[in-house]
């Protein structure tokens, strides 16, 4: 399975994200990308009165936060993703991390920064790579 993370960068340009879809749904097999979303939910918080919080670029995720941030990555760019991969023809589906407990994560630890609700992901032991192999055979 090849797997592909896209930041920012690729998000907040709609040319640019186009391109990247293009090329993504002509990789061969299965695929997995991961995408964040974070200038998109800072955003949408700031509409909302929930003003970013954020240490050396990192986000602190307070439980305001972590419901905005479900709602914009699962949600909102998730299936805009999954949208223009279908109109490619690139049969997809949208999950997030915690669908089928597919990652886990544990919190940051606290040192000089209490990250809030922000975890890490150790690795291969953090993937349940059976569930992720069942998903690409539906996709």
């Amino acid at each position: 399975m090849i797997v592909v993370k896209i930041g920012g960068n690729i998000l907040d340009t709609p040319e640019r994200l186009q391109r990247f879809l293009i090329d993504f749904a002509k990789l061969p097999g299965p695929k997995l990308l991961v995408h964040g979303g974070g200038k998109i939910a800072s955003a949408i918080g700031q509409r909302l009165g929930i003003t970013p919080k954020m240490v050396e670029g990192r986000r602190v995720t307070d439980a305001e936060t972590l419901d905005l941030v479900t709602m914009v990555y699962g949600g909102l760019v998730n299936k805009q993703v999954v949208a223009q991969l279908q109109a490619l023809g690139c049969n997809a589906i949208g999950l997030t991390g915690a669908d089928a407990n597919l990652i886990l994560a544990t919190k940051r630890p606290v040192r000089e920064v209490d990250y809030g609700f922000a975890g890490d992901v150790a690795g291969a032991p953090d993937i349940n790579v059976q569930a992720l192999e069942a998903f690409s055979l539906l996709a």
